[in-house]
């Protein structure tokens, strides 16, 4: 009878063990469930895109629903508006708002207010990327529209200037990139620094002003 009786109360035990986890299990599975995925909360906004864009004095624009047109100083440049977002002026700033809830419109809402920042300081001061040339040899000049680079190689190579792109060259080992688009300028930089980029070891190489290459010890003899 005692061991009966003792088998029966770890049986009903074991069970009410079971139905605790079980209970337990199914509040978690359905707070899952109710839970939205990350990122598509509605009601989030980017904190880029909510911030304005200051319009500085000598920058005019025109604003269409889906066209903007930022003319200054450096240059005039145009950005097509998608529909998921607008684009308001107010007094002497640019407000982005977003016209619907979606994990797509906060993501655009955020790059397009960058993009329309980039185009209104590019217009009125435009942009500045420099890079430096490191090793014996390595030199830069300009001949009219075209960038000729010695870095080592048995041959200089020559690039042309992008619209809107200039460049000057410094005690022939610093190149200084500047224009008024953001993208054509950065993207000129690169294309001149993959011509010959900073390896580890001697550290030689195009890079930027203020790029850090981290130094890597050589392989020792024995």
């Amino acid at each position: 009878m005692e061991s009966c009786s003792h088998s029966q109360f770890a049986g009903s035990r074991l069970l009410r063990q079971f139905s605790q986890r079980t209970a337990a299990s199914r509040v978690l599975v359905q707070t899952r469930c109710q839970a939205p995925p990350r990122g598509t909360e509605f009601g989030k906004e980017s904190r880029i895109g909510k911030a304005p864009i200051p319009i500085p004095k000598g920058v005019q624009l025109t604003l269409t629903r889906d066209l903007l047109k930022v003319k200054g100083p450096k240059g005039e440049l145009e950005l097509a508006i998608p529909e998921i977002v607008e684009i308001e002026q107010q007094e002497n700033a640019l407000r982005v708002y977003k016209m619907e809830e979606s994990r797509k419109a906060n993501e655009v809402h955020g790059l397009i207010r960058a993009l329309a920042n980039n185009m209104v300081v590019g217009t009125s001061t435009g942009w500045i990327k420099t890079l430096s040339l490191v090793g014996v040899g390595y030199r830069a000049s300009v001949s009219g529209t075209k960038l000729v680079l010695n870095l080592g190689y048995s041959h200089p190579i020559e690039m042309d200037f992008p619209k809107g792109v200039t460049v000057a060259v410094e005690k022939q080992t610093t190149v200084v990139i500047s224009g008024y688009d953001k993208e054509q300028v950065g993207q000129f930089a690169a294309k001149v620094r993959a011509k010959r980029p900073p390896e580890p070891y001697k550290q030689k190489g195009v890079r930027y002003f203020d790029e850090v290459v981290r130094k890597k010890e050589g392989k020792r003899g024995k």
